[in-house]
């Protein structure tokens, strides 16, 4: 009998998913905080920490440099590890749903400078992605966090150190 785990979506729908099914991803994500506020992408009016899979060939460092300049335009620097989490999350609709086990690395960067824009965007990120926004941190319980994972309590205790 094939080993099953428990993944969910988005919307908090969890599925049964046999071992077989699963794609490994692992992601990099950077907090970034400047004069008070924190950097922030934006899909379908939920905000989110800017990063993404790490590439074949990459470190999950760079990956986090990478993905702040792609998805907002800005320039970081310095990443510094500030925690992990092991998850299975799924994603995609109809037929073309995915299921994936991924570990996400969380780096504190550093702000080094540029505009925010929408200029890296991918494909599919052009479709959903809006302009990143800088948020105040007080006002981190009050937005509305788009993830399977509650990324909000590492942030603050990251910043808390």
């Amino acid at each position: 009998m094939p080993k099953i785990v428990k993944s969910s979506d988005i919307h908090g729908q969890t599925y049964d998913v046999t071992v077989d099914q699963l794609a490994w991803r692992p992601a990099a994500y950077a907090i970034v905080v400047h004069n008070g506020k924190i950097l922030l992408t934006k899909q379908h009016k939920t905000f989110h920490l800017p990063g993404g899979g790490v590439n074949l060939g990459e470190m999950p460092e760079a990956a986090a440099i990478r993905e702040v300049l792609e998805e907002t335009g800005l320039i970081v620097d310095n990443p510094r590890l500030a925690g992990q989490i092991s998850t299975f999350f799924t994603y995609g609709h109809g037929d073309k749903i995915k299921h994936v086990q991924s570990i996400l690395l969380y780096y504190r960067c550093d702000y080094v400078g540029g505009n925010l824009s929408t200029a890296g965007f991918e494909a599919g990120e052009k479709l959903i992605g809006e302009l990143a926004e800088w948020i105040p941190v007080q006002d981190l319980d009050t937005i509305n966090a788009g993830s399977t994972i509650n990324w909000r309590s590492l942030i603050k205790e990251t910043l808390s150190r």
